[in-house]
């Protein structure tokens, strides 16, 4: 297994990193347990908030130099690694100004004498993926840092040169040495630091097989952990939203960041067979003009899909979906030329029985259905594995709203696609995972909720003070 940074425009190699060794691993470690003892979980959080806030500043400065890793290793278009940048900057500010308030003692309705306060509890792990290779960072490095705990990134392979740059902007803003640090492990490396006791949570965003096996593990070793792994997000058109408007979202929906998110919408439930047939028609064309190509090139609205191995697997997946039935209205092959291009793919006529109506397909294919009913719309939606997002497109907005509180997912948006920001939770239900990021939320998951009870001298040996 390597480290590499493979251009998705090009196939080309551009460089490779090397594997950290055992012994270094442990030393990583070692430091990051002692640094966090001797120095991070004592400092005030207003200390550790504005490193945080340094970093949001260097990263607005630097936007350029961040962006283009993000289009270098993950191929994606200019405005997209803008925007991923800024979306991480405000991620940090929003912890390093809120943090002291999410932290501060909490009392307890009905026992004055009681308060349950915040405190760090050691090494979170985080496991994260390549598609927003910042982003799906920050979600733990702004709160955990923010607490006192101490953060060990393992990142995916193909964006070392991100995650680098990551570590780099932390040391920059003021982070010591073991207060955030990068390595380069294999999975057998991770299982063993899973394992290790000075390791007291683990977060992890990818795939369900990653999950279940880091799960399993971490269950073993009794540590927290918090999974997101993925989601088939459906949007509902409503009989009432106006079919324009919920074409135009679900192309973009199912196209932003290379068609390659854990929320994109990836399955569109149009109520009314007229309304169907017309929505079908028309997001169709949209899908097919959408402009495919690398992300220097002028127009390009979607770049190339991550590697050779996820292209060949949606190819497959679409393969399958014809075998079983389905019908391919737009799209279905790899575009003829260098890169991992595949075309915006539509399918329709998918029944329960075909492969890929249980699947998460990750990229440029999306799936119609045609329904007669709400009720019916409501039974596909959640006739998933997955809880991840979900949109309902409607003019009623109470309708709407009965609808999306139907939606078995951690996160619905109506009359928008699914989106997210620092002040939301982020997280889903079913096999999208457990545990939630962003927000009040995000930083409470690996906290030690500590009760203090003070009862003055002389007091009952137990029990409830009389007011």
């Amino acid at each position: 297994m390597d480290y590499q940074t493979i251009n998705p425009a090009t196939e080309e190699v551009v460089k490779t990193f090397p594997i950290i060794s055992d012994a270094d691993l442990d030393k990583v470690i070692a430091k990051a347990h002692e640094f966090y003892l001797k120095d991070w979980s004592n400092r005030p959080v207003a200390d550790r908030c504005r490193i945080l806030g340094r970093a949001a500043e260097i990263l607005k400065e630097k936007i350029e130099e961040y962006a283009a890793y993000l289009g270098l290793e993950v191929g994606k278009t200019p405005g997209s690694c803008k925007g991923e940048v800024n979306l991480v900057a405000g991620i940090l500010e929003y912890y390093a100004k809120n943090a002291e308030a999410f932290l501060a003692p909490k009392q307890l309705p009905g026992f004055p004498n009681a308060e349950v306060i915040s405190r760090p509890q050691g090494i979170v792990l985080a496991i994260e993926p390549w598609n927003f290779p910042y982003y799906q960072v920050v979600r733990v490095a702004g709160p955990q840092l923010a607490v006192g705990n101490v953060v060990v990134l393992k990142h995916s392979e193909n964006v070392p040169q991100c995650a680098l740059a990551f570590e780099r902007l932390m040391r920059e803003a003021g982070a010591p040495e073991g207060a955030y640090t990068n390595v380069f492990a294999t999975p057998a490396q991770i299982a063993r630091v899973v394992a290790d006791p000075r390791v007291i949570g683990v977060t992890l965003t990818g795939s369900e097989r990653a999950g279940s096996a880091v799960g399993e593990n971490a269950g073993r070793n009794l540590k927290k952990i918090v999974l997101e792994l993925g989601g088939s997000d459906p949007l509902i058109v409503m009989p009432d939203a106006p079919l324009e408007d919920a074409v135009k979202a679900a192309v973009y929906g199912r196209t932003f960041n290379n068609a390659e998110s854990c929320i994109n919408t990836k399955r569109v439930i149009v109520v009314g067979k007229d309304r169907g047939a017309a929505f079908t028609k028309a997001f169709t064309d949209a899908m097919k003009a959408v402009k495919v190509g690398a992300p220097s090139e002028a127009g390009t609205q979607m770049g190339p899909v991550i590697s050779a191995k996820a292209l060949a697997g949606l190819l497959d997946q679409i393969d399958q979906a014809r075998k079983g039935g389905a019908t391919v209205l737009t799209g279905g092959k790899r575009v003829d030329r260098p890169g991992f291009f595949l075309e915006p793919t539509v399918l329709a006529n998918i029944s329960a029985d075909n492969p890929v109506y249980q699947q998460e397909i990750f990229g440029p294919v999306a799936s119609v259905f045609v329904v007669d009913t709400v009720d019916e719309a409501i039974r596909i939606a959640n006739d998933s594995p997955f809880g991840l997002g979900s949109s309902v497109f409607g003019t009623d907005l109470d309708k709407a709203r009965a609808v999306a509180d139907q939606i078995e997912s951690g996160m619905v948006f109506i009359n928008q696609t699914t989106w997210t920001t620092a002040q939301l939770p982020f997280g889903g239900v079913k096999r999208s995972g457990f545990g939630r990021e962003l927000s009040e939320l995000g930083i409470g998951e690996f906290i030690n909720h500590k009760l203090i009870h003070k009862a003055p001298s002389g007091s009952p040996i137990t029990g409830p003070l009389k007011s």
